[in-house]
């Protein structure tokens, strides 16, 4: 096989394992989405980032002076057969640059020149083409994520919720559960209610951490489920304290995925499952009357609160305080008395709002006679979880209470009964000091000053009940999806909701991104084609085995040696035929057209001009 041949082979099957190469590894990248090591060669790379970028800096620079050496040499290869007819002195001078990956600049010759800038601009972005392609980056990896969780909305639930009153009623509310509900809801109504005034909140229950409140959802991600400790036989449902809660939830691995989920540096998700909120309306309404008994004993006054429940109903709460020796309460106390009506006001239906009704006296006298009606919303939100804590606050869509949510409207509300007596003290209510520190420590204004004040007072107020009814719906949902509370764990199909989310790996590795990987691989394509197209040019264009007298010893002609050059110009006695270095003569002399011709037993080279 004849060694030009041998020589043009090699030069196309190098060049064609660089560009499958690149085309290859690009295509990987954007038919997978995504690729990245396995979880230990990741930590090395993150462990070690410099020596990581001196490795990819070296192979991008090895590949690139590799393709540069395949171009000029199939530039050298072509310019020799192109030698063999007339070629001007100026576009020999262009060739002559291009084999050793330069260029000329004689603004007499925009076009040559142009061309030459052009492709010598391109030889250098090789290696930034290169190192772009090749250098892994951060990214966050995607990953479907799809499960189920307990479904409150619909009439199984309902009637369920319904069995388990008409077996003991609200006496399964027992043991550590009272106080799960009342420790609970007062700290995620205090939670809720800085929300107010920009104070940053977090909100503990059953190990799980939720930003402000919890929105009324129960964590679907094992990692942020909270207590993995197995609750007792009795203490599930309406008598949950604390346990594990199942979660149902896993990666969907789509089929050009890996058979396992990377751990990476860190995962956060975002889930699309069902919460529970509400729609505040709050108005000033004297609604009460508070009145003292004549029984009160001696240090203690006894109060009958009455209330106007609409529809000629009224509801009656008794509460005790301390008082003085002459039976006046302390300035410094404080008597917030609050009264839970089940249904809406002056409305025959139970199903789609409940009302609190409260009044503030001594220390609470900011809060006038008011009536707070809680329209409760089912919702789906997209939940965040992330650095540990839990954010539900992206609500997609909500939908009012019908007639098949009554029995959790009952436990809602039974809930916000039980939190607003017990918060009351002999001196002081919880919710009435909640407002006040959390007022004074964030302005400087006095709580009862204007009507601006007591509005913000209000909010607070709302967001505070907000958090409790929030909590009591999560409540909900844990007590019926902790462990033990189905078979088998397992939650019946008519009570499922379906869950679906992404998870998010913090990886590294090459990913899709934006047009900089198409922008890396054009230098290497337009190397590529070029060079296809010189070695086309030279096997189309002459056959070196004839071109010489004996040995065809053209081949040993280097048309980027300077000396081959001048021994070609000497013998060929170019040099009478060339003006001086003036200006005008030097352009003159750069259109002498010339041309290589071999003579002699031994392939003698000479430039001859061409007439």
């Amino acid at each position: 096989m004849p060694a030009h041949f041998l020589r043009r082979i090699v030069i196309v099957s190098v060049q064609l394992i660089i560009l499958a190469f690149s085309y290859g590894f690009l295509g990987a990248v954007l038919y997978y989405g995504a690729l990245y090591p396995p979880d230990r060669v990741a930590n090395l790379w993150k462990n070690y980032p410099q020596e990581l970028t001196m490795v990819v800096t070296l192979i991008a620079t090895v590949l690139s002076v590799a393709t540069a050496i395949l171009f000029t040499a199939s530039v050298k290869d072509a310019l020799r057969h192109r030698m063999s007819q007339p070629i001007s002195l100026i576009e020999l001078t262009a060739g002559v640059a291009l084999s050793k990956g330069s260029y000329i600049l004689r603004p007499e010759y925009l076009r040559l020149t142009s061309l030459t800038l052009f492709l010598f601009v391109v030889l250098r972005l090789l290696t930034a083409g290169w190192t772009t392609l090749l250098t892994p980056v951060y990214f966050s990896l995607p990953i479907t994520m799809q499960g189920s969780e307990l479904d409150i909305t619909g009439n199984a639930f309902n009637t369920m919720l319904y069995g388990e009153y008409q077996a003991q009623g609200f006496s399964q509310i027992r043991n550590d559960a009272f106080e799960v509900l009342d420790i609970g809801g007062m700290l995620s109504g205090i939670s809720a209610a800085g929300q107010t005034y920009g104070l940053p909140g977090t909100f503990n229950f059953n190990g799980a951490k939720y930003n402000v409140s919890t929105g009324g959802i129960v964590p679907t991600i094992e990692d942020y489920s909270g207590s993995d400790g197995a609750p007792c036989a009795d203490c599930t449902r309406l008598a949950f304290s604390g346990g594990n809660v199942t979660v149902n939830t896993g990666p969907i691995l789509g089929k050009h995925s890996m058979h396992t989920v990377p751990q990476g540096f860190g995962t956060n998700y975002s889930m699309w499952q069902q919460g529970y909120t509400w729609n505040p309306n709050n108005s000033q309404l004297v609604y009460t009357n508070a009145t003292a008994s004549n029984d009160s004993l001696a240090g203690l006054r006894l109060w009958n609160i009455v209330g106007n429940c609409g529809a000629d109903t009224s509801i009656t709460q008794n509460y005790v305080t301390m008082v003085n020796a002459s039976g006046d309460a302390s300035p410094s106390s404080g008597f917030l008395p609050s009264i839970v009506c089940p249904g809406p006001m002056n409305l025959s239906q139970t199903y789609t709002s409940f009302a609190i009704l409260l009044q503030g006296f001594n220390k609470y006298n900011f809060l006038d006679a008011s009536v707070c009606e809680v329209t409760p919303l089912l919702t789906i939100v997209r939940a965040n979880y992330a650095n540990d804590l839990i954010s539900s606050s992206d609500i997609i869509s909500s939908n009012p209470f019908r007639s098949e949510n009554v029995q959790v409207l009952s436990f809602i509300a039974g809930v916000a009964k039980f939190q607003s007596i017990s918060s009351q003290g002999l001196v002081s209510s919880t919710i009435g000091d909640t407002l006040y520190s959390i007022y004074s420590s964030t302005t400087n204004t006095t709580i009862g000053d204007g009507p601006g004040n007591q509005t913000q007072v209000y909010k607070e107020l709302e967001d505070y009940w907000r958090g409790v009814v929030e909590f009591s719906a999560t409540f909900l949902r844990s007590g019926f999806m902790a462990q033990g509370s189905f078979y088998n764990n397992t939650i019946p199909l008519d009570l499922q909701s379906t869950v679906d989310g992404t998870m998010y790996v913090w990886m590294i590795g090459w990913t899709r991104r934006s047009a900089a990987y198409l922008l890396a691989i054009i230098p290497i394509t337009i190397t590529s084609i070029l060079t296809f197209g010189c070695v086309l040019y030279s096997h189309l264009l002459g056959n070196d085995s004839q071109a010489g007298p004996k040995n065809g010893s053209r081949t040993t002609f280097d048309v980027s040696n300077t000396l081959h050059l001048i021994m070609a110009s000497v013998a060929g006695i170019l040099a009478p035929q060339l003006e001086n270095f003036d200006k005008d003569m030097i352009i003159g002399n750069e259109r002498v057209k010339v041309q290589l011709k071999e003579t002699g037993d031994h392939g003698e080279k000479k430039f001859l001009e061409v007439i």
